[in-house]
């Protein structure tokens, strides 16, 4: 191919990169969330209409003593039947339609078995005149609300490309070919937004009516700019070579890996067997957080963020003050560090170096900060000691760079050398960046000396990333507090 047409291949290329995924949006809803949240609206419905009838109902609670154990027990009945008869069931299609016959369904049992109960034991006088009967009916124009409601809010989200899974397939072979046809055919719900195969010049531009959009590391660019939930790898069993190379670039994504080819001998990570429109698919990679815990530690981040932003304002001010006085130049030092995904963003410090001594990060060679470092000054060696220069990064957290715990930012020379070095050390960017981490409660910190100790730091955030959980966090937040603050390695 002559120079001309290699640069109008690469331009067509990037042009592709930068296309806008038709229907794409990159929030945290997901359909999993909103079943979750049906599930509270509809315990909550029933709770708020029983609750209402008998505290206005003549002479109030205290003349039915059963009220209150009828109404917890209707609440005890309804969702565990609605569970088994499928109301929350296939969370992917949210079938709000089907869900409302099955919920009336349900709640019809429970309320059934409340009055077999009252007839039984003869405890039926003992409730609210007409409570049970207005109960069911309030309880279920409630349900229907919420479903209609839902229903409408479904359908918006739908229409926006907020509900869909986006999926990649890598390979645009004759295995590719037959995996997209086949999906097609079977469930044309599954949102495919491209292909990419290494092999760019022997595979045509289109597979199946998809673009081909381009190599293995274009589509690692392409996953900082669109929301990937899902890859496909449609690959020749024979090619294991092959295989295990495009698995180690994928693993760094922060989305589901799947396989729709054998298992390659015992090299390769597995957890299982799952489906893609009815096709059986081998579970390689899992994302590390589902949408619910994605939401669970952006709360657990906002909210503990803005209590510590509160809490450590008065030591804001002095810090800055001291910084300011101990030598010229600005009071916080800004650069570009790797993210989620790898996507870059801005960190904020407190100034601790001199400022013509402030490096941007990028500088080929860069190395870390040494024991004694002259570049350090004197009001600086003391804020990384105690790590009080880290105290601007609560604003990263709640901007959503940043989470509290994850593994640490590091300069983007560093990511690139330790990339070359270590494998899975790219895994680490499939979380948020933290400002505190298992790997410095674990004792490392300060200077690195040997590849040794930044591969124990890389082992200590990836089983940090496979084990997370809202009590790892603070507890790993709390060792932070009691130890962090005195930890002689920090220079």
């Amino acid at each position: 191919m002559s120079e001309s047409g290699t640069s109008a291949a690469g331009m067509a290329v990037r042009a592709e990169l930068d296309r806008p995924v038709d229907g794409h949006t990159g929030d945290w809803l997901a359909p999993e969330l909103v079943v979750g949240a049906l599930r509270a609206l509809d315990a909550a419905v029933l709770l708020a209409s029983g609750l209402l009838l008998g505290l206005f109902r003549e002479g109030g609670p205290a003349a039915h003593p059963l009220w209150a154990w009828s109404l917890l027990m209707g609440l005890l009945l309804a969702l565990p039947l609605w569970q088994l008869v499928g109301v929350y069931a296939e969370p992917r299609r949210l079938d709000m339609t089907g869900q409302a016959g099955r919920l009336v369904l349900g709640w019809l049992a429970a309320l059934l078995v409340i009055l077999a109960l009252a007839e039984l034991t003869g405890t039926r006088a003992a409730l609210p005149p007409g409570w049970l009967a207005g109960w069911a009916l309030a309880g279920g124009f409630g349900l229907a609300a919420v479903r209609l409601a839902a229903a409408g809010l479904v359908a918006r989200w739908r229409r926006q490309g907020r509900l869909g899974r986006n999926t990649v397939v890598v390979g645009a072979g004759e295995l590719g070919r037959r995996f997209v046809e086949e999906v097609r055919r079977r469930d044309r719900s599954v949102r495919l937004i491209g292909l990419f195969d290494d092999r760019r010049e022997r595979v045509p531009e289109f597979v199946g009516g998809f673009p081909v959009i381009g190599t293995l590391d274009d589509l690692l660019l392409f996953a900082r700019r669109h929301r990937i939930d899902e890859v496909v790898v449609a690959l020749p069993w024979s090619a294991e070579g092959r295989l295990l190379d495009c698995l180690k670039k994928l693993r760094a994504l922060p989305c589901d890996v799947r396989l729709c080819s054998d298992l390659i001998g015992f090299h390769l990570p597995h957890r299982g067997l799952g489906h893609v429109a009815g096709l059986p698919v081998l579970h390689v990679f899992e994302r590390p957080m589902s949408a619910g815990a994605q939401l669970a530690k952006a709360i657990e981040d906002r909210v503990l963020a803005g209590l510590a932003l509160l809490l450590t304002a008065p030591l804001w001010l002095a810090i800055a003050l001291a910084v300011k006085l101990s030598s010229p130049g600005p009071v916080l030092y800004r650069q570009q560090r790797g993210g989620f995904n790898g996507e870059l963003f801005e960190v904020l410090k407190f100034r601790t170096m001199r400022v013509e001594a402030c490096d941007a990060g990028s500088e080929p060679g860069l190395g870390h900060t040494r024991k004694g470092d002259p570049r350090v000054t004197p009001i600086g060696r003391f804020l990384r000691r105690t790590s009080l220069d880290e105290l601007p990064q609560l604003w990263n957290v709640l901007k959503g760079d940043m989470s509290l715990v994850g593994p640490r930012p590091h300069a983007r020379a560093h990511d690139d050398r330790y990339a070359a070095l270590i494998d899975g050390y790219l895994a680490r960017h499939r979380v948020k960046p933290g400002i505190t981490g298992l790997a410095q409660i674990s004792g490392c910190r300060g200077e690195i000396r040997t590849l040794a100790e930044m591969q124990r730091r890389v082992e200590l955030d990836l089983a940090y990333i496979q084990r997370w959980s809202l009590r790892l966090d603070l507890e790993i937040l709390l060792r932070t507090l009691l130890h962090g603050l005195r930890d002689p390695r920090a220079y």
